[in-house]
């Protein structure tokens, strides 16, 4: 496996499981990519990247239960929009489209003129939409639903632009746009689709606890986990592979799933594949920094009900979300009563200095004046943690599983028996990268023949 994420090691894992030996290659120093648990405000499981995972997907779900950890969900699920002050989010939407104009328009997050806009919807002739999110929500319901809605909630899981996002790669406005109007069809999913339990869960010990679990089982199992050791290059030796790491040492594999970011996937099969390198290196990646900060608990009472809000893009500065992470999870509240917000800056298409280039005090210092304007309070932060996760956001242009078509084959073609999986392919988050963990070392045995032994 090159790259020790939460893909590579759930791959490693489940070819563990089938007699296979695994070799897990990390570039930095410790495993598990995006998914950091550290020490914070004297808690021990406070989350430095995502916080969750989608308990109605079974990807994920099923891979923490198999590793038997005990979980938790959050207490509460309501969210804002700050457009000239917080805006609960109206219900009966999906990922922002609505469903029901009269919810919507009992909404003051939208103008009178959007909300005349958007209930025109239904009426209209099915639009292209050219696997583009932001030309299909503007061309059916207009820019403010598109602004204000969609865009603020897709964009704050993919740090995306979503005018210039692949449809395609969020699998629910997909379905949706499947219909000639997406209003109806978001009716009919949410009346057909009456899910039981929490939408989000995660282990009460910490995403880092599933990375830790993982590494367990895969020693157990006789496999090895090695950081950084970063691949070079792969190269075709016959009917094997041999991968030369920084540190001087070389790997030999029957087959090899490949995980890293798509640029430096690129570099590595650059000899193996040119057709399938070049793709993979035309692919972008967006970078976000997090800051962290416990804070006096009063300033906040208010806003004891919101898990937390997002700032659409025309109304932003630096600040894209907030989290107030200790309304969203009980384990995350200080024994003193303070409370922990997590605040985003950064996304695809804006100057990225600020997340590569400024200092820790000088991202607190505009998070906390961006934030006391949005709330019209004073927030005083007694610790603070900076967190920068630099080109780690792939960014699914339109058209971007064609794209992915032909690198996939182009590698086919010139190294059987190695596999593209992660988040630069086919979806981010747990349950996306899990599911094609899973495919990849199903690939991979019958590749190698493990499941016949």
């Amino acid at each position: 496996m090159v790259g020790g994420g939460i893909t590579g090691l759930t791959a490693a894992y489940r070819l563990s499981q089938v007699g296979a030996r695994v070799s897990v290659l990390e570039a930095d120093d410790v495993v598990g990519g995006r998914i950091r648990t550290g020490s914070f405000a004297g808690l021990r499981h406070v989350e430095e990247g995502p916080d969750a995972y989608l308990a109605r997907v079974p990807h994920a779900v099923r891979l923490v239960r198999d590793l038997g950890l005990d979980t938790t969900n959050p207490r509460t699920g309501h969210a804002a929009v700050h457009h000239r002050g917080l805006h609960r989010i109206p219900e009966g939407l999906v990922l922002g489209v609505p469903s029901d104009i009269g919810r919507l328009a009992a909404s003051d997050l939208l103008s009178r003129r959007g909300k005349l806009r958007a209930a025109f919807e239904p009426f209209l002739p099915r639009t292209d939409h050219r696997d583009s999110i932001g030309a299909l929500v503007r061309g059916r319901f207009g820019d403010e639903v598109h602004e204000r809605l969609v865009d603020p909630l897709v964009g704050s899981i993919y740090a995306a632009d979503t005018d210039r996002f692949s449809l395609a790669m969020v699998p629910q406005l997909a379905e949706l746009a499947s219909s000639r109007s997406l209003l109806l069809a978001a009716r009919r999913r949410l009346g057909s689709h009456r899910p039981e339990g929490p939408v989000f869960e995660t282990p009460a010990s910490g995403l880092g606890t599933v990375i830790t679990a993982l590494v367990t089982a895969i020693n157990a199992a006789g496999g090895v986990v090695r950081s950084s050791a970063g691949v070079e290059s792969i190269e075709r030796d016959a009917a094997r592979y041999r991968l030369q790491t920084i540190d001087g040492r070389e790997e030999v594999a029957d087959a090899v799933v490949v995980t890293s970011p798509a640029r430096h996937s690129s570099r590595m099969l650059a000899d193996l594949s040119p057709a399938a390198s070049q793709g993979l290196a035309m692919m972008d990646h967006a970078s976000v920094a997090m800051a962290i900060l416990r804070v006096e608990a009063r300033p906040l009472v208010a806003f004891d009900e919101l898990s937390g809000y997002l700032v659409p893009k025309p109304d932003q500065r630096h600040v894209t979300a907030v989290s107030f992470a200790s309304n969203k999870w009980a384990h995350w509240r200080p024994a003193d009563g303070s409370r922990i917000l997590r605040i985003s800056i950064g996304r695809d298409g804006v100057d990225e200095s600020p997340v590569r280039e400024w200092s820790d005090d000088r991202i607190v210092t505009t998070v906390v004046d961006e934030v006391e304007t949005h709330l019209g309070v004073t927030v005083r932060p007694t610790e603070t943690k900076v967190v920068r996760w630099v080109e780690s956001f792939p960014q699914y242009r339109p058209g971007h599983l064609d794209r992915l078509d032909a690198i996939e084959k182009a590698l086919r073609d010139s190294a059987p028996g190695v596999v593209l999986a992660g988040a630069s392919h086919r979806g981010i988050g747990l349950p996306a990268c899990v599911a094609q963990a899973e495919v990849a070392a199903s690939t991979i045995a019958e590749f190698t023949g493990v499941l016949r032994q």
